[in-house]
């Protein structure tokens, strides 16, 4: 049985050996794969592609026919840290316990870096899923993939993130429920269901884990708005603080921390009654529900 580490160590090698096939084969070029590969290799927890990965064993018995697509998840999530970054977004010069991506090559090198993730992405999952797995499958899931990349998935979260913060004082729940789901639950989202789709999931079993990415997708914003008060930069490998010092619409800022963790404490509970429902019985799932739980409570 696959544990978490193990599944992020998987990953990283795999990453790293399409990286460093880009750079051998790089003659002109080479910084931008520097750069690609610098935030995208950062350590880190992997969730998205661990679920993508653990999705596809359970339902066929088989994380390989999804790992080039767990490692786009991983290229695609770079991006948005990358662009999230930047000083004309979020302006933060750490990710993950090291300078951010624009801190080390530079504003228009970073830009370019994120933009050549997003492609390098789908051309992974494209080039490298396995043959065994049906063209049809593979083209729905670089449907999904771009869906999540564009304006119907993260960077409208971004840009009602952004438009929130002109307005701050006026944004209901409803209206960070949209934030969130498109910022963050959208790549959960895709993440668990393509893993779904390459297994040969059939539509129930689609449509209640698309259910349960979403509950958890606002469980994991929320849990990530409450340790930016409850943590300290080092814990986080980040600046904390900034959601309440830029007055963004967290779930702290509208509810307060205590009522913040009680709605995050009640999409955990929802999550674990999903996958109850949905007969998924998986060690990994329930691990990264217990430890975001534990973190909190």
């Amino acid at each position: 049985m696959m544990n978490i580490d193990e599944y992020k160590q998987i990953v990283q090698n795999e990453l790293e050996k399409y990286f460093d096939e880009q750079k051998k084969n790089s003659k002109y070029s080479s910084t931008i794969w520097e750069a690609m590969s610098y935030t995208t290799l950062l350590p880190g927890k992997k969730l998205r592609a661990i679920f993508c990965l653990e999705t596809a064993k359970l339902l066929c018995g088989d994380y390989n026919l999804a790992l080039p697509c767990a490692c786009a998840i991983e290229m695609l999530h770079a991006q948005s840290l990358i662009h999230d970054d930047l000083p004309c977004m979020d302006n933060d010069d750490l990710r993950r316990g090291k300078p951010s991506n624009h801190k080390v090559y530079g504003e228009a090198m970073a830009v370019l870096a994120g933009d050549a993730l997003i492609s390098f992405g789908a051309q992974t999952i494209i080039e490298k899923t396995p043959k065994s797995v049906e063209i049809e499958k593979v083209l729905e899931v670089v449907k999904l993939y771009m869906h999540s990349a564009g304006a119907l998935g993260i960077v409208a979260g971004q840009c009602a993130d952004m438009e929130a913060e002109k307005n701050v004082k006026n944004v209901d729940y409803e209206n960070l429920k949209y934030i969130h789901t498109y910022k963050t639950a959208k790549l959960f989202e895709f993440s668990i269901l393509s893993g779904a789709i390459l297994a040969g999931a059939d539509i129930k079993t689609l449509d209640k884990l698309k259910e349960f990415a979403n509950t958890f997708g606002l469980a994991f914003q929320a849990y990530d708005d409450i340790l930016d008060v409850i943590c300290t930069t080092e814990e986080m490998g980040k600046t904390v603080g900034k959601d309440e010092k830029e007055a963004k619409a967290t779930y702290v800022s509208l509810f307060g921390l205590n009522d913040a963790k009680a709605k995050f404490n009640k999409l955990i509970a929802k999550s674990y009654d999903i996958l109850k429902e949905i007969g998924l019985k998986s060690q990994i799932y329930n691990d990264i529900l217990d430890k975001m739980f534990e973190r909190v409570n």
